[in-house]
């Protein structure tokens, strides 16, 4: 799948980009905050994006909302070190296609882009 990785640590987009690229993803871009995931995301349509929820400026949430209102059918998985099932509910509720809790592993990620095709 071809996605977008949008993360305010650049280590942390250093290694989602490894592990997609491995496990045979096309990376076509990366943002480090929200303003810039918007305007790639419009640029790039991927396929997928994977989106931080704590970022300097717009946050993880109203970039959610925003991909949703532009594309409906977007996919979007999120990531996030808050594990609490109200916020899993609220992000889902929001459209988001899955969660990731950090720290992930591969397979976390394996299952949540098994869980949106």
């Amino acid at each position: 799948m071809k996605v977008l990785i949008v993360d305010d640590n650049a280590s942390t987009r250093e290694m989602l980009g490894i592990i997609l690229k491995k496990a045979g993803h096309e990376v076509l871009g990366e943002a480090e905050d929200g303003k810039s995931a918007l305007k790639a995301f419009v640029e790039l349509r991927p396929e997928v994006v994977l989106l931080d929820i704590i970022m300097p400026g717009i946050s993880g949430i109203v970039v959610l909302e925003e991909i949703r209102r532009i594309d409906p059918r977007a996919k979007v998985i999120m990531l996030t070190a808050v594990d609490q099932d109200e916020v899993t509910s609220d992000l889902n509720h929001k459209g988001a296609a899955a969660v990731v809790f950090k720290p992930f592993s591969h397979g976390d990620l394996e299952k949540a882009f098994a869980r949106i095709q």
